[in-house]
């Protein structure tokens, strides 16, 4: 049952950062709130559709146009990206627990050598971070400089965050996307917003329970890995 789950997170980690369907652009800065909402009328979208994501991308377009052309700020595309993380990071919270519980960390518990290692494994003082959170610490590190690259020079078989000189963002989903059953796109940005208010409130608990958020999570799952 344990490993079945493991392998539930990795797999729907690894469709994450898989290549998103095309869908069709819209241009906020010359498009007012009503015509995005007839746009996305005429096409079918959701009915729970407000305005308020696409204010502010027209908003932030009409202030920051240099920075709007490239897609950075209120986008489709950087929802996107941020759901994908946020699905990734549930990924190594649960890899990360299930080491943990089954001790596939060597000498996890023990504290990193403050003359060995240096003021980069400390904590406050002299105190330093275990063997376990530096692996962990090295590991999400190394997922962010892949993401970076993966943002920055993207291969030709996957999408990207940046916008391409002259290119529109998408289309955007509405406050509630309508239920398409599958590998789509609107499930995707379901699952990584729910992705994201999980990570929030797991982030939230873990600071007023003063509790690690492995332990939370295990908690959450009723003992499941440890």
């Amino acid at each position: 049952m344990l490993k079945l789950a493991v392998l539930s997170c990795l797999a729907v980690g690894a469709s994450a950062f898989a290549p998103a369907s095309s869908r069709t652009p819209l241009s906020v800065k010359t498009a007012t709130s009503l015509e995005v909402k007839s746009q996305m009328s005429d096409t079918g979208r959701s009915l729970f559709d407000d305005t308020v994501f696409e204010d502010a991308m027209g908003e932030w377009n009409a202030e920051y146009p240099k920075f709007a052309k490239f897609g950075w700020g209120p986008s489709t595309k950087a929802e996107i990206w941020n759901g994908r993380h946020a699905m990734f990071g549930w990924v190594v919270i649960c890899a990360s627990a299930y080491a943990h519980g089954n001790n596939l960390i060597p000498n996890a518990n023990l504290p990193l050598d403050l003359k060995e290692w240096g003021t980069l494994a400390t904590i406050s003082g002299k105190n330093t971070i275990t063997n376990e959170r530096a692996v962990i610490l090295i590991a999400n590190v190394h997922a962010l400089f892949v993401s970076f690259l993966a943002a920055c020079a993207p291969t030709s078989f996957s999408d990207q965050l940046l916008l391409k000189d002259g290119e529109k963002d998408q289309e955007p989903f509405g406050l509630v996307p309508p239920l398409v059953w599958g590998l789509t796109p609107e499930a995707e940005v379901m699952n990584g917003r729910m992705a994201m208010m999980g990570l929030i409130t797991l982030v939230a608990t873990s600071a007023i329970t003063q509790k690690p958020m492995i332990d939370v999570v295990n908690e959450w799952l009723g003992g499941l890995y440890y």
